[in-house]
């Protein structure tokens, strides 16, 4: 059976799968430039904001006081 090839996320550079010691990507700098990203929210996964997010209206804080 031959060895499964795929194509690093970052790069696409072509790597074997069993051999690869940062599957799915080719090197470190690949994972640590991925992880940047998710970091600095240049990727997401898409959905609906949060509610924590959102800044609370003023009639929210008057049963706090």
């Amino acid at each position: 059976m031959s060895a499964a090839h795929i194509k690093c996320p970052t790069c696409r550079r072509e790597l074997e799968w069993e051999s690869a010691p940062f599957r799915p990507f080719c090197s470190e700098r690949c994972r640590l430039v991925d992880l940047g990203a998710w970091l600095t929210e240049q990727r997401a996964i898409p959905g609906d904001t949060s509610a924590q997010t959102e800044s609370p209206d003023e009639t929210d804080l008057e049963g706090l006081g």
